[in-house]
C-alpha cells in the first residue's frame, strides 16, 4: 500500500518590506498610493468621472480640460502634485488605453512613481556642473508634466556621464597595461639573473591585471610558463615543470588552432619540451608519450614548405623524445624513428646556414646512434656517434658556447666508453675519462646540479671499465667516488630512474672491488645497491634496465656465493639470471642475451661443483653453448674465447663425475679454441688462465689413459702459464699453477723410469714460498704433503734414506696443521703416507 506524502500548507508571501504587490480600489472608491502608505478619499470622483478627465486631457487642443479645472485642481491637491503634472498623468492613461476599472489603480501607480522620481532627481549630485544643470531642468520639466522633455534632458546628462566614465575607464585600462608591462619587465630582469621563481611571480601578477581575453594576457601567461620551465630544467625543480605544463595547457585553451595557428603551434612545441624534460626524470613513459603527441601536433601547422626552420626545430625536439623513449623500451624502433627525425631536421639545419643549430641536431643524432650501438653487435653505430660528436665540437667550441661544449664532451665520453668496452686496450677508455673531466669544468654543481651529476655518473662508468682492465684498485676507487658524488644530487625523490641507474653502477664497482679483497662487506654493499635500484627499475617501467640490474645482481651473488658455504647465494644468482633472460632475449638484445647465458653457466657450474650428480653441470654446458651461439668468433672474439674457456671448465668438471674420456677431450678442444683468440699479446693474463685450465684437464685425461703424452702436454701448458703468472705480478695465481705443475711432473715421473721429473717436482714444490705456514696454512700443509710424496718416491727409487727422512718430516708437518684445522680425510692420508715411509726406513735399517 502506497503511503501518501504529508502535505504542507501553502507558503505565504511576506510583504513586510513595504514593497507593494498591487493596489486595490474598494467599491467605495478609496485609492491607496503605493509606496507611501497614505490613502486619499476620492469617493466624490467616480470611475466614470476619472475617465472623463482622461478623455479631456487626451484631446489635442485640451480645451475640454479647462471645463474641468475644478476637478483637476481637486485631484492635484489630493495627489500632492502640480495640476500640469496631473494633466500629464491623465494623458499617459489615455495614451495607454487603460481600462475603466483600472484607471484609479494606474493613476495611483503613476503618481507614486512621479513622487519618488521627483525626490530622486532632486537628491542627485554631480561634480560636473553641466550634469547638475540638466538634472535641475529635468526636474522642472517633470513638475510641468513635460515627460518627454524631462527624458531628453536626463538623456543629455547621462551621455555626459558615460563619456566621462569611458574616458576614465580608458585611462584606467592604460594604467593597468602600463603596470603589467612594468611587472613583465621585472620578470625579464629576474630571469636574466636566473631567479626564475621570482620572474614567474612577476609574470603571474601581470596576468591578473590585464583582460583575460587580451593578447597581453596570453603573452604573460606564456612567459610565466617558459620561466617555470627554465626553473625546472636548470635547477631540477619538477614541481616547476608541472606548473609550467598546466600554464601551457591554459594558454592553448586561450589560443585555439583555428584562430591563431602559428601561436598555437609554438605553445604545443614548448609544452612538448616541458613534458619531455619532466619525462626524462620520472619513471614511466606517460610524459614522454604526451610530449611526442605535442610535437606531432605542432608539426601539423609547422610545415616544411611554409616555415622550414620551425619545422626543423620541432623535428629535432621530436627526435630527442623518441630517443629517450627508445632508451627505456625494448627493440630499436623508437631509436630508428629518432634518427629519421634528426636527419630530417638536418636537411634544413645546414652547417653553412645555421651552424649552431646544425651542431645541436648533430649532437642529438650522435645520442641516438650511440644508444642504437649499445643494443647491436659490432661498433659501427658507436663509431658513427663518435664521429658525429667530434664534428659538433668543431662548431661548439669551449670559447663560443662553453655549456654546449661540455654537454657534447659528456656525450663523446659516453660513446667512447661503450666503444672501449668492446675493444681490447684502454685507449678509448682513457679518452672517455678525459672528455668527462673536461665537461665537468663547465657543467659545475653550483650551476647545473643534475647535469653535473649525470657527468659524474658517466665518469664513474669509464673509470670502472678502466679499473677492470688494469691492475690495482685506484680507478675503481675513483669510480666509487664519482658515483657517490652523483647520488648527492640524483636523489630518489627528484630523479628516481637516474638515481636507480647510478645505484646500479655503484653496485657494479663495489662488486668488482669486493673480488680483490678478503671478506664480503663490499659484495654485500653491492647487493644492497642493486636491490635499491630494482625498487625503481621495475620490469613494467624499464624492462631492459630491470634485466641489466638483475644480471648485475646475479654477478655479485655468485661472487658472494664463492666465498660462503652452502648454495643459497648461488641459487639466488641463478634466479636473477633467469629473470634477466625473460627480457634479454636473443632476438631483442643478442649480445646481452649471450652475456647472461654465459654468466648463468658460471653460476650453474659453481653450484654443480658443490653438489653431487651432474644435473647442474649439464645445465652449465648448455648455457655456455647457448652463449657461443650469440658470441660469434668473427664479431666478438674475446667474448667467444671466454665462453669457450668456461665451457672447458664445465666439461672438465663433468668429466670427473662420469666414466670415459669424452668430456675431457671436449674440454681440451674448448680450451684450445679459446687460445686461438686469447692470445698472449692481446690479453696475457687471460691467456695464462686458459693455459692453466688446459693443463688441469690434460692431467685428468692422462690419468685415464696410458702413456705420457697428455702429462707432457700438461707440463708444457703449466710452464706456458707461468711465463705470465709471475710471482712478482700475481703471487697467488703463480703459486696455484706452480703447485699444479709439480703434480703433473709427479704423474709423469711415476710413468717413466729415472728420477728427472720427480726431481723437477721437488724443485717446484720447494719454490712455493708464497704459501707460508702463517699466511696460508692449509695450502702450505698440502704442498708439504705433496713434497713428501715426491721425496718418498725418490727415496724408493734411489734407496735414498735422506729423501725418506725428509719425506717423513714433511708428513709430520702436514699432520700437525691438518689436525689443528680438522680436515678429516686429508689428515688420515698424511698419516698413511707417514706410516709407509717409516716402514721403508725400517726395511733399510734391516
Amino acid at each position: 500500500m502506497l503511503k501518501k506524502k504529508d502535505q504542507q500548507p501553502a507558503a505565504k508571501v511576506d510583504n513586510s518590506s513595504g514593497v507593494a504587490i498591487g493596489n486595490l480600489v474598494a467599491p467605495g472608491g478609496t485609492l491607496v498610493v503605493a509606496g507611501t502608505g497614505s490613502s486619499i478619499n476620492i469617493t466624490s470622483l467616480s470611475p466614470e468621472a476619472l475617465a472623463s478627465l482622461v478623455k479631456a486631457a487626451s484631446e489635442p487642443a485640451r480645451l475640454q480640460l479647462a471645463d474641468k479645472e475644478k476637478e483637476l485642481r481637486e485631484l492635484a491637491v489630493k495627489l500632492g502634485v502640480h495640476e500640469t503634472a496631473v494633466a500629464g498623468m491623465l494623458r499617459i492613461l489615455g495614451e495607454k488605453e487603460v481600462p475603466l476599472e483600472l484607471l484609479a489603480i494606474r493613476l495611483g501607480e503613476i503618481a507614486n512613481r512621479y513622487c519618488e522620481l521627483r525626490q530622486q532627481i532632486q537628491g542627485l549630485q554631480s561634480d560636473d556642473p553641466d550634469v547638475d544643470c540638466l538634472r535641475t531642468q529635468a526636474s522642472q520639466a517633470l513638475e510641468e508634466g513635460e515627460y518627454d522633455n524631462a527624458d531628453r534632458l536626463l538623456d543629455q546628462a547621462q551621455k555626459i556621464d558615460i563619456s566621462a566614465l569611458q574616458a576614465q575607464q580608458k585611462a584606467l585600462d592604460a594604467r593597468k597595461y602600463s603596470a603589467a608591462q612594468t611587472m613583465a619587465a621585472r620578470g625579464a630582469l629576474e630571469a636574466s639573473r636566473l631567479n626564475y621563481i621570482q620572474a614567474a611571480a612577476h609574470y603571474a601578477s601581470a596576468v591578473t591585471i590585464v583582460p583575460p581575453n587580451s593578447r597581453e594576457h596570453l603573452a604573460y601567461l606564456f612567459a610565466q610558463a617558459c620561466t617555470l620551465s627554465k626553473q625546472g630544467d636548470e635547477l631540477g625543480d619538477n614541481q616547476a615543470f608541472q606548473d609550467a605544463i598546466v600554464l601551457y595547457e591554459q594558454a592553448l585553451a586561450l589560443c585555439p588552432r583555428e584562430v591563431s595557428p602559428y601561436e598555437w603551434a609554438i605553445i604545443q612545441n614548448e609544452l612538448g619540451t616541458a613534458l619531455a624534460r619532466l619525462g626524462e626524470r620520472e619513471s614511466g613513459t606517460a610524459y614522454l608519450e604526451e610530449a611526442i603527441a605535442a610535437f606531432r601536433a605542432s608539426l601539423e601547422v609547422r610545415k616544411r614548405n611554409r616555415m622550414p626552420l620551425d619545422w626543423a626545430a620541432t623535428q629535432n625536439n621530436l627526435g630527442i623524445v623518441l630517443a629517450n623513449l627508445g632508451e627505456r623500451g625494448v627493440g630499436t624502433t623508437h631509436l630508428e624513428e629518432a634518427m629519421i627525425a634528426f636527419r630530417a631536421a638536418l636537411e634544413e639545419r645546414r652547417r653553412d646556414r645555421m651552424p649552431r643549430d646544425w651542431a645541436a641536431t648533430q649532437n642529438n643524432l650522435g645520442v641516438a646512434l650511440a644508444e642504437l650501438g649499445k643494443r647491436e653487435l659490432g661498433t659501427v653505430h658507436l663509431e658513427e656517434a663518435v664521429t658525429a660528436y667530434r664534428a659538433v665540437l668543431e662548431e661548439w667550441t669551449h670559447e663560443r658556447v662553453p655549456l654546449e661544449w661540455a654537454a657534447t664532451q659528456n656525450n663523446l665520453g659516453t660513446a667512447l666508453t661503450k666503444l672501449g668496452e668492446r675493444e681490447s686496450g684502454t685507449a678509448h677508455l682513457k679518452e672517455a675519462v678525459t672528455a668527462f673531466r673536461a665537461a665537468l669544468e663547465e657543467r659545475r654543481r653550483d650551476r647545473v646540479p643534475l647535469a653535473w651529476a649525470v657527468i659524474q655518473n658517466n665518469l664513474g662508468n669509464a673509470l670502472a671499465v678502466l679499473g677492470e682492465r688494469e691492475s690495482g684498485t685506484a680507478h675503481l676507487e675513483e669510480a666509487v667516488t664519482a658515483y657517490s658524488a652523483a647520488l648527492e644530487e640524483q636523489r630518489r625523490d627528484r630523479v628516481p630512474l637516474d638515481w636507480a641507474a647510478t645505484q646500479n653502477n655503484l653496485g657494479t664497482v663495489l662488486a668488482k672491488l669486493g673480488e680483490g679483497v678478503s671478506g664480503t662487506a663490499q659484495l654485500e654493499a653491492a647487493i644492497t645497491a642493486y636491490h635499491g635500484a630494482l625498487e625503481e627499475r621495475t620490469r613494467e617501467r624499464v624492462p631492459l634496465d630491470w634485466a641489466e640490474t638483475q644480471y648485475n645482481l646475479g654477478v655479485a651473488l655468485v661472487k658472494l656465493g664463492e666465498r660462503e658455504s652452502g648454495t643459497a647465494q648461488l641459487e639466488a644468482a641463478i634466479t636473477a639470471y633467469r629473470g634477466a633472460l625473460e627480457e634479454r632475449t636473443r632476438d631483442r638484445v643478442p649480445k646481452a642475451w649471450a652475456e647472461t647465458q654465459n654468466n648463468l653457466g658460471v653460476a650453474l657450474l659453481e653450484l654443480g661443483k658443490r653438489e653431487s650428480g651432474t644435473a647442474h653441470l649439464k645445465e652449465a654446458v648448455t648455457a655456455f653453448r647457448a652463449a657461443l651461439e650469440g658470441w660469434k668468433r668473427d664479431r666478438e672474439p674475446q667474448a667467444w674465447a671466454g665462453a669457450q674457456n668456461n665451457l672447458g671448465n664445465a666439461l672438465g668438471r663433468l668429466g670427473e663425475r662420469v666414466s670415459g674420456t669424452a668430456h675431457f677431450e671436449e674440454a681440451v678442444a674448448a680450451y684450445r679454441s679459446a687460445l686461438k683468440e686469447r692470445r698472449r699479446d692481446l690479453d696475457p693474463l687471460a691467456w695464462a688462465r686458459t693455459q692453466h685450465n688446459l693443463g688441469v684437464t690434460l692431467v685428468k685425461l692422462g690419468e685415464r689413459e696410458s702413456g705420457t703424452v697428455h702429462f707432457e702436454e700438461a707440463v708444457a701448458a703449466y710452464r706456458a702459464a707461468l711465463e705470465e703468472r709471475r710471482r712478482d705480478l700475481a703471487p697467488l695465481a703463480w703459486a696455484g699453477t706452480q703447485s699444479n705443475l709439480g703434480a703433473a711432473l709427479v704423474k709423469l715421473g711415476e710413468r717413466v723410469s729415472g728420477t728427472v721429473h720427480l726431481e723437477e717436482a721437488v724443485t717446484v714444490y720447494r719454490a712455493l714460498e708464497e704459501w707460508t705456514r702463517e699466511r696460508e696454512p692449509l695450502d702450505w700443509a698440502m704442498t708439504k704433503n705433496n713434497l713428501g710424496i715426491v721425496l718418498a718416491l725418490l727415496g724408493e727409487r734411489e734407496s735414498n734414506r735422506q729423501h725418506l727422512q725428509d719425506a717423513a718430516t714433511c708428513f709430520q708437518d702436514t699432520i700437525a696443521v691438518f689436525e689443528r684445522t680438522e680436515v678429516g680425510p686429508w689428515t688420515q692420508r698424511a698419516k698413511d703416507n707417514l706410516e709407509n715411509v717409516e716402514k721403508s726406513l725400517a726395511k733399510m735399517e734391516n
